[in-house]
Formats: structure tokens, sequence, C-alpha cells
């Protein structure tokens, strides 16, 4: 296990996170009413005991076709095999999942499943069996989300982005061919890695992402290399076996699409009521689907007595046959799409992020609609991972991640007044603490003199203790020449661990940090990633690497 010190950072100190992702995080209890159990141990135990013990086969059969085609040379992964055997005679599924991004997206991806994993062996270790599956966001159609990955080098940020051809536009990224300018992208990618696991992630990345990939299909490849040996089972729902066992839920929430808008209506009024916000705006016009049309994935809706997709109208008849003849004809929005995964998988809790807390403050309800039964879910972990040579910056400033996160007119103003030579540091310290002394020691004088004066006193000692520090702060700029060598510590720090004034995790890909830590930096993290809720709330780990 790699040697690794530890900080938090609390839900309070979290940049953009929404009111009730911070609630959920912080005290349960305040939002306890728009999910079925808490985020512990005991609420996902609960869970599983709702879970039906229906027939599997299917499932299984499909799953196992699907992960041995992902996985490394064409075949099955052992572990993912018996994985696959304990989901067939009765395992419940502990389910992360996201979009397919290049080279596997944001950090915090590979922290949903680890999550995932973790979970799944804590509830098995308390008795139920518990296995990790991760979903494959395959049906999105938003390729501008997926295309690109900020590559994190010696040299500084990379961004590599696949060129994005109009005739996609709409399609599902599941469907979306990577094309030839893929070599490019992991010839770039790859030469840039170092350390002791870069020969192994420049394999995967050049077995993985090959021109007739898709996004996800390539994604998957890698995810099945990644974590090898974990357990982790893949779910592509594009896969037509998997298609095929969606459409009875798909049909029902197409019939029941007045009630279960209805629904969501009131929720999210009683969620902006709260002070909270409801994450999708649904209009009484709206339906919980999506139906391809001409390869384009298009929002359903509602219109005068049917239902419309873009300039074509349908009768409810046509679309529940269309969905019977081809599976995948139709496919859900973002509310319903963790139902529909939920009635196919025996799910005990589901791994989150921020955003989808409050997804699921809304799906709630239709939960409770179409399935009678809600997983428990739980927060992802989160990671923010500090190299040895970003610590020592943070030690030589006297930083904290809060400082970097506050933007750079404040880190700025630190890395100038922390770079003052010492004994000049000293000098105005002592001088600044003089000063102060000296003015208290003739306030209660002045006072009897003329009570009227504290006021000139006070305005004094601001004026001065002001430009006392602005000497500080020129004498900073002035002590190492300074611009160009604060500018490239200012740049580091904040490719580092604030790119784009974001989380590290939500904007860098994690790969050419294990490709420099080594893949069993995935052990440790995934030894931290525990997934529940304490009573002290949650936790944004700060790894030193």
């Amino acid at each position: 296990m790699l040697p690794m010190r530890f900080e938090c950072l609390r839900p309070r100190e979290v940049p953009h996170l929404t009111r009730i992702a911070g609630a959920y995080l912080s005290d349960f209890s305040q939002v306890a009413g728009y999910y079925e159990h808490p985020p512990t141990l005991d609420g996902v135990r609960a869970a599983a005991a709702s879970v039906p013990s229906g027939r599997r086969e299917e499932l299984i059969v499909a799953l196992r076709a699907l992960n041995q085609l992902l996985g490394p040379e064409g075949r099955l992964d052992a572990s993912v095999g018996r994985a696959l055997d304990r989901l067939a005679t009765g395992a419940v599924a502990v389910v992360a999942g996201q979009q397919t991004g290049l080279f596997t997206g944001p950090a915090y991806t590979l922290y949903k499943a680890l999550t995932a994993i973790h979970v799944a062996k804590e509830l098995t270790a308390a008795g139920t069996d518990a296995v990790p599956v991760f979903w494959l966001a395959s049906e999105d159609h938003d390729l501008a989300e997926v295309d690109h990955a900020d590559w994190l080098t010696r040299q500084g940020l990379e961004h590599i982005e696949l060129p994005r051809e109009t005739s996609t536009d709409g399609h599902r990224v599941g469907e979306i061919a990577l094309g030839h300018e893929v070599a490019r992208a992991v010839a770039s990618a790859s030469n840039s890695l170092d350390g002791p696991g870069a020969e192994a992630i420049g394999s995967a990345l050049a077995s993985s992402y090959t021109p007739a990939e898709t996004y996800s299909s390539a994604f998957g490849k890698l995810f099945a290399r990644l974590f090898q040996g974990r357990g982790l089972i893949l779910f592509d729902p594009l896969d037509p076996g998997l298609a095929a066992l969606a459409v009875p839920v798909l049909q029902k929430a197409l019939r029941e699409t007045a009630v279960l808008v209805a629904d969501l209506i009131s929720r999210s009024k009683a969620l902006e009521h709260a002070g909270y916000h409801a994450q999708v705006k649904v209009t009484e016009s709206a339906t919980l689907l999506f139906a391809m049309l001409d390869g384009r994935r298009l929002p359903l809706r509602v219109r005068n007595s049917g239902l419309a997709a873009g300039p074509r109208h349908f009768p409810l008849g046509e679309l529940l046959a269309l969905e019977e003849r081809s599976p995948g004809a139709l496919s859900p929005s973002a509310l319903l799409r963790p139902v529909v995964q939920d009635s196919l998988l025996p799910t005990a809790a589901v791994i989150t992020g921020p955003a989808e807390m409050a997804y699921f403050a809304q799906s709630h309800v239709l939960y409770r609609r179409l399935l009678g039964r809600m997983p428990a879910v739980l927060p992802r972990e989160g990671f923010t991972l500090v190299e040895p040579h970003v610590a020592r910056m943070l030690k030589k400033y006297k930083l904290d991640l809060p400082d970097v996160l506050r933007g750079s007119q404040h880190l700025r103003r630190r890395l100038e007044r922390e770079s003052v030579p010492r004994a000049l540091a000293r000098q105005m310290t002592l001088g600044d603490r003089n000063l102060r002394r000296y003015l208290e020691r003739i306030r209660k004088p002045l006072r009897k003199l003329d009570p009227t004066l504290t006021g000139a006193l006070d305005t004094a000692q601001r004026k001065m203790l002001y430009q006392l520090d602005k000497l500080r702060t020129r004498a900073g700029r002035a002590a190492d020449h300074r611009e160009e060598l604060l500018d490239r510590h200012e740049r580091i720090l904040r490719e580092a661990l604030a790119p784009h004034h974001d989380l590290q995790e939500r904007t860098l890909c994690a790969l050419p940090l294990l490709a420099r830590q080594g893949l069993e930096l995935l052990d440790a993290l995934e030894e931290r990633s525990h997934g529940f809720v304490g009573a002290g709330g949650a936790c944004h780990h700060i790894a030193f690497l």
C-alpha cells in the first residue's frame, strides 16, 4: 500500500455544491423526506431487503457476454465471472455509472467505481452478499461532454480532444465511432506518461481506443483493464440483450406519463418551497423519454392528443409497439434513467455525485410509482491528489487547498505575502506587533485628553497597518525578482489542484497521476472509499502522495 497522508475538506468548504447536496452530506436528516433510506450501512441493508428475488437468467447471460466482449483479449475476467455467478444466485448490486468520457473523463469517474467496489465488500462482510456494477451511459447524446480529456503532464495541463463531426449531432455516444484521429490522441496521451504505471496505462489506452470502437465501447474496454481482478461488472444499456430487458419499464413509464409528470411537478414545488432546487425543470408537456429519429436522440413531448419527437407525431400505441419491435427505440431521461437501471438490477445502493443527489430527490417519486422501492443513495468518495512537488510548494507558501480554491486573486496575494525573505519578514512582523502595542498604549491617555481622539487613532492605525501590509506585499514582489517565478508557481498550483476554478477531480483525468504513482494507487484510494455518511458528515479527502 502506498504511504499517504490524508486531510479532510468538509462539505461547506467544497466549491459549487448545491444546497441540497450540502445538506445531504452534512446532515441527512434535513433532506431525509426526499429519499427512501439513509446513506449508512444499515440503510443499504434495509434497501437490500426490499430487492425482489426474481429470475435473473436473461440478465446474467447478457452481462456475461458483454463483459467477455469488453474484457482483455476478449476474455471474461475471472473476478467478474465470479461476481456474475454471485449475482445469479442472489447477490445484490452496488451500482455506479457515468458518461463515457475520453480516456475515462474526469477523475471522479474512477472514484465512483472504487466506491462501488468498496461498499460491495463492506456490505458482503456485514452479511449481505453484494457485487459492484458500473453503468456505461452509452445512450447519452451530448458529445461535447465526452470527446475530450484534461491531461496533466510534467510540463503542464494539456487538453486532448477528438474532432466532432456535424453528422453525429444528436447521436448516442455509444453509436459514434472514434475514427482515425483517435490514434493521434492516444499517442499524445501515452507519450506524456511517466512513472511506474506508464507502460501499463499506455498499453491499455492503445488496445482500448481504436478507430472502430465507440466512445462507450472504448471506455468499457479501458475500465475492464484498469479494474481487472476487482470484480467490477460493466453494464451497457445499448447492448441488445440488456435493451430488451428494459422494454417493460419504458413502456410503463410512457403509459403513465401524465401521472408521473404530475408527481414530479409536485415534488419540484416541494423542493423549491423548502429552499432547495429542482435539478431538472419539468413541465406539463414533458415526458420522461427520448425517441430515436433518423439516428438522432430527440426528447419526446406531449402534443395535442398524442406525442411528438422533433417534427414527427406518434399515437401512444405506435410508440409502444415500436419499442416492442426495436428495443432501444426509446430511452430514459436523466430522471428516469436510474429507475430503469434499478428495474433491471437488484440494486441495494447507488453511488452518486453531488448533482445526482439532487436528481434522486426528484426521481424518488418515480421509484415509488414505477418500482415500489428505491435503493440507498450513497455519495462517491472525493479526492484531491497532491503530488510531492505540489505539497512542497504548498508548504513553502503556507497554503492549503481552500486557499487555492478561493480564486486567483486570493492565491496570488498569499504567494506574494509568503515570498518575502525570512529575515525581512521577521522584522516586518515585529514592526507590525510593536506598532500595535504602541498605539494601544496611547489609547487610554488620548481618551482622557479628548474622547473624540480615539476615532482618529483608529483611523490612523488602519492607515498605518494598511501601508505596512502594502509595503510587505511590494517587498514580496521584489524579493525573487519575481513575477515570472510567482506566475509559474501559481499556474502549477492551479492546474494541479483547482483547474478551471474547480476541484481537481471534476476536471483532470486521473490516468497521468496513476501512471506517476503506479496502479497500486487504486488500492490506496479504494481503502478510503467507504461511501457511507457518518454522524460527522462526509469528507472530501486531500491525499498527499
